[in-house]
């Protein structure tokens, strides 16, 4: 009897990429192969460290599960392990006789260090691991460098260089794929539970097309209102890679390549180069100035500014948004950092962890280098007393029919739009007869101010 040569199989191991369309790796390990493994690893240093968030777990897991019913629709499926990804995996591929393994390249300091420990345990186990592109509009953000040389400290010579660099044509959807080998156990898949946005591919397509259709014309004009519809809500999406970012951009260059939410996907890669070429900056300012600028670790403020209880209600009605929906619109996440950072005094790395903590879309590179970015501790050659946002005056810029705030503060939607913002001037009296139940401000917002100025002059 003649001996059947085993059938070449390789594997595709997702991380940040859930998706179909424009996926270089899933291309990469399906050309050529008669059998093909997707597999994604359950790593608890993700899904319980002190980083991690329960909600965005929960996204994650829809996510998987939208997923895992398209493969199974193209005659494949999801392989899911649990475990460190250089431990389990390894033995996994040599099961079943995988003779390459492709991933999309992760740019974050775990990510790279995770990387190259399973690369490692591959090579041990004789199978070659191949990275590619795919997170990003511009296939290397972290390779754009300055004409002399280095790396980008400032966002604008960036993002000259970041709309200069050469763009791949976004990769459609495969309408086949090699069938899966014999998996002898398969883990099955958590429960998502209920969330404020429907998870997976086929919801990021869909936003994305009704968003370019309806809204983005508007998108310039409205982007920092915080109505329904005035952002496209894609931010969990690009965070799972559930949308490509290439593809977004792609569709927008279509319609207006001059339209303002395609710079925003390029300060979301000036953010990843950034901490690419800085790790650091997990642990300290990157502007050296402030390496000693005190910040207090005030328990007292920090769960008042946490629970909405600061007496400022546009910042409170955000923090309380950010409770219960895991998700700010960026003017909000932009104030609420400041306020925390300067007026308040205390630590951005407690707010920082907070918001990581509760974001749906939490992105380390994108979170850390906004938190440092209002902090003005960052890469950011703005005075400090420009992001020193008064939260009276935003919220009459912001919300100034009040919407928002009475949405999130139903205490204080009685009150008339002159007091809305400062509903500490209402009258004791009045204030018992409305039951109204509101912190008075925690903070002097002139001497506040004063004592930030000080505190970074220091």
């Amino acid at each position: 009897m003649a001996h059947r040569p085993k059938p070449h199989t390789s594997a595709v191991w997702l991380r940040r990429d859930l998706r179909l369309h424009d996926h270089p790796a899933l291309a990469a390990a399906s050309r050529g192969a008669e059998r093909l493994v997707v597999v994604f690893c359950l790593d608890q240093r993700l899904l319980a460290g002190p980083w991690s968030s329960p909600r965005r777990n929960r996204f994650l897991f829809g996510s998987l599960a939208v997923l895992d019913e398209e493969l199974r629709r193209l005659g494949n499926r999801l392989v899911l392990v649990e475990g460190r990804p250089e431990q389990v995996l390894p033995p996994l591929f040599r099961e079943l006789g995988v003779s390459a393994v492709h991933a999309t390249e992760e740019l974050s300091p775990f990510g790279r260090s995770r990387d190259l420990q399973v690369e490692a345990a591959l090579r041990e186990a004789g199978i070659p691991f191949h990275l590619h592109p795919g997170h990003y509009a511009v296939d290397h953000p972290q390779a754009l460098h300055p004409s002399g040389g280095g790396a980008f400290a400032r966002f604008t010579p960036f993002y000259r260089a970041w709309l200069a660099a050469a763009r791949r044509q976004p990769l459609p959807a495969p309408a086949a794929v090699p069938p899966p080998p014999e998996v002898p156990t398969q883990r099955p898949l958590p429960a998502s539970g209920r969330l404020p946005l429907e998870p997976g591919e086929r919801a990021a397509l869909n936003r994305l097309s009704r968003y370019l259709d309806e809204s983005l014309a508007d998108y310039p004009r409205r982007r920092n209102s915080l109505e329904a519809g005035a952002t496209s809500l894609l931010s969990p999406y690009l965070r799972f890679g559930c949308v490509s970012a290439r593809k977004l951009e792609a569709a927008i260059c279509r319609r207006d390549p001059n339209n303002e939410l395609r710079r925003q996907l390029a300060w979301r890669e000036f953010f990843a180069a950034l901490l690419f070429h800085h790790p650091e900056n997990r642990q300290r300012p990157f502007n050296p100035r402030y390496q000693h600028t005190p910040f207090a670790d005030d328990e007292a403020r920090f769960f008042a500014w946490r629970e909405g209880r600061t007496g400022f209600p546009l910042l409170d009605a955000a923090m309380r948004q950010l409770a219960q929906e895991g998700w700010l619109h960026n003017q909000l996440r932009i104030l609420c950092a400041s306020f925390l950072a300067k007026q308040l005094g205390v630590s951005w790395q407690l707010g920082e962890r907070h918001f990581m903590t509760q974001l749906i879309d939490g992105d380390i590179a994108s979170n850390n280098g906004n938190w440092q970015w209002a902090a003005s501790i960052g890469a950011d050659s703005a005075p400090v007393s420009r992001r020193l946002y008064n939260p009276i005056r935003r919220q009459v810029t912001l919300d100034p029919a009040g919407n928002y705030v009475r949405r999130w503060l139903p205490e204080l939607a009685h009150l008339p739009d002159r007091l809305l913002p400062t509903p500490w001037l209402l009258p004791a009296e009045e204030r018992r007869r409305l039951g109204i139940d509101y912190p008075p401000p925690a903070v002097d917002l002139g001497l506040a101010r004063q004592a930030a100025l000080a505190r970074y002059r220091g």
